[in-house]
């Protein structure tokens, strides 16, 4: 392929190189693995440019997902969970995940179910903006729960 785009058929390396050279410009394996290897003509200096450009604006449009934490306690009061929840409220917001986890002290750990209720309740408060990608889980002497942004 010349410059423009237009086709220039199938030729042998060496022509293709002296048309290039002719024009001032250089020989650009496109595509090594296709039967015949396609070449391009073009200026290999713009084209690298062109490219890194390109990559640097993919890079600036992406996000990446981060998992932020929330730490809890196994009597948490109301209040203290309002807050928890606004936390959580704005890393989903920022499209973060975010993971909440229950720590279990001495007796409390015969009573699971309230530090699992709690959750529940911590992710029915979240449920307009996020979805729970792994439920809550004992790991240990702690609870964890993920949620995801929707």
């Amino acid at each position: 392929m010349d410059a423009e785009g237009n086709q220039l058929g199938v030729m042998e390396t060496r022509q293709a190189l002296s048309i290039a050279r002719e024009a001032g410009l250089d020989l650009v394996e496109v595509a090594p693995t296709a039967q015949p290897p396609v070449c391009r003509i073009l200026d290999y200096g713009k084209f690298k440019y062109d490219q890194s450009k390109k990559q640097k604006e993919a890079k600036k449009k992406s996000h990446t997902v981060d998992v932020k934490g929330i730490r809890m306690r196994y009597g948490t009061e109301a209040h203290d969970l309002e807050y928890r929840v606004k936390d959580a409220r704005r890393f989903l917001e920022e499209g973060n995940k975010v993971q909440v986890t229950l720590i279990f002290r001495g007796r409390e750990m015969s009573h699971p179910e309230i530090g699992k209720a709690q959750l529940d309740k911590l992710s029915q408060a979240l449920a307009d903006i996020g979805v729970v990608e792994r439920p809550p889980v004992m790991e240990g002497r702690r609870m964890t729960l993920l949620l995801a942004p929707k």
